[in-house]
């Protein structure tokens, strides 16, 4: 129930009891029978909120004080948590957020008449400083007189003002303040739109975007930050194309998809890997075990990436064949076999939303099956997953909505949803990563 603010209040602010969460984590409430979500609001609370945006449909409000609060509530720990739009579940105790993925991962399956006979246990990880990849915007701010280096503001495309962040590893989350120092000494502060965080166990690549040549002097200043601080520094003029290293002149980066094994996976600072990398190994570890990989195993690798399944995969069976989009993810991919000593892969680029059924892979039969897709899911090739005729399917999903979309299809294709579990890659937010298996009828 809702009730409206007195007269003599600003009409903005209303005092609500919540009644549900959405699958974004925010407290969902109604006024005279019109949806309302209400960020920084839990289910069983009464707050008073600000309504910020208003449509005929439903009003997005966020919460500006705690009535009564329920016992899951904790205080955020950034102190940006209320303007930046990085995170939105912070003042959610951590085991009741992931509780939250799971039930809202097992609503959507239901909803859409999907069973699994086991549901996974979540994988974990520690909750704050686990984000090793990050893009940083940097603004330099005429009314603020400095700059600005962080995330985007919630539901705006300001920059929002803060200091640190909790969740990036902490050699860059508590430096945010030293970042913006430093670009505000630089003769070309205005035409620097972003920095590129990614980091491995061993050292910190920075990638700092710049519109305009940078002079000799900011070029200095840039690699005595680096010589003080320990980061490596490289520079992006235009395209991925462009990057060239700053400071030390020799940079690398690497990840192990199995802490056990002694497999590297190489990656320059903006490719794409997992931002966390401990639910990273247990999400490659779980998906081993699910795929019960046999020597003689032929298995097909969608979305293949640098490799971060293949070459696991590849140590269990007989030949991994992965494709992917990116041709120049798929070149990265080989390489990545050949440092490892890894001769069971192929490799081919191919855009998985336009099938040609031409495609030599197309053609083959293979035993097991796992995709890793973008948000947009996999459809296009959910569709053509009978034709392998492979005995299990696991599907790595980071967008349940498409997740549900391509069960259905491959359930229609003659398999059956057999397990399914959320994987906490992104805590203190409402991203939902999950894993689902499929076994032939």
């Amino acid at each position: 129930m809702a009730r409206r603010r007195r007269r003599s209040q600003s009409p903005e602010s209303v005092t609500l009891r919540i009644e549900a969460m959405s699958h974004e984590g925010r407290g969902i409430t109604n006024i005279n029978g019109k949806t309302v979500f209400v960020f920084g609001a839990l289910k069983g609370e009464l707050v008073k909120a600000q309504i910020q945006k208003s449509s005929q449909k439903f009003d997005q409000a966020t919460a500006i004080e705690i009535i009564e609060s329920v016992a899951q509530r904790v205080k955020p720990k950034c102190e940006a948590f209320d303007r930046c739009g990085g995170c939105s579940l912070q003042h959610l105790d951590n085991d009741d957020q992931v509780a939250f993925k799971q039930q809202t991962l097992i609503d959507m399956m239901q909803h859409a008449g999907l069973e699994a006979s086991h549901i996974l246990p979540p994988l974990r990880s520690k909750p704050w400083g686990y984000r090793r990849k990050a893009r940083l915007g940097v603004k330099y701010v005429h009314k603020k007189g400095r700059v600005l280096v962080g995330f985007r503001e919630r539901n705006a495309s300001f920059l929002a003002d803060m200091s640190q962040c909790e969740v990036l590893i902490p050699e860059v989350g508590h430096r945010l303040q030293d970042l913006a120092e430093l670009i505000e000494q630089l003769d070309a502060r205005e035409s620097i739109p972003q920095i590129e965080v990614a980091a491995d166990d061993d050292r910190v690549i920075l990638v700092v975007r710049h519109l305009k040549e940078l002079s000799e002097s900011d070029q200095q200043k840039l690699t005595d930050f680096a010589q003080q601080t320990g980061f490596n520094l490289q520079l992006q003029a235009k395209g991925p194309d462009s990057i060239r290293n700053l400071f030390p002149e020799n940079q690398s980066l690497q990840f192990s998809p199995l802490p056990e094994e002694d497999i590297r996976v190489n990656f320059s600072a903006v490719d794409f890997v997992q931002v966390n990398n401990d639910i990273n190994q247990q999400m490659v570890a779980q998906a081993l075990k699910l795929l019960q990989l046999e020597p003689e195993d032929q298995v097909l690798d969608l979305f293949c990436g640098l490799g971060n399944f293949t070459l696991p995969m590849a140590r269990g069976c007989k030949r991994v064949t992965g494709v992917e989009g990116d041709l120049a993810m798929v070149q990265r991919a080989k390489s990545n076999a050949q440092t490892n000593s890894i001769e069971n892969t192929e490799y081919f680029s191919a855009d998985l939303s336009q099938i040609d059924n031409d495609w030599p892979w197309m053609k083959q039969q293979f035993d097991k099956i796992l995709l890793d897709p973008p948000r947009s899911g996999a459809m296009e090739i959910a569709e053509q997953i009978k034709r392998f005729k492979a005995r299990i399917i696991v599907y790595i999903s980071c967008q349940p909505s498409s997740l549900v979309r391509d069960s259905k299809i491959i359930c229609n294709n003659g398999y059956e949803l057999t397990h399914f579990g959320v994987m906490d890659m992104f805590p203190q937010t409402a991203h939902v990563e999950s894993m689902a298996v499929f076994e032939r009828r």
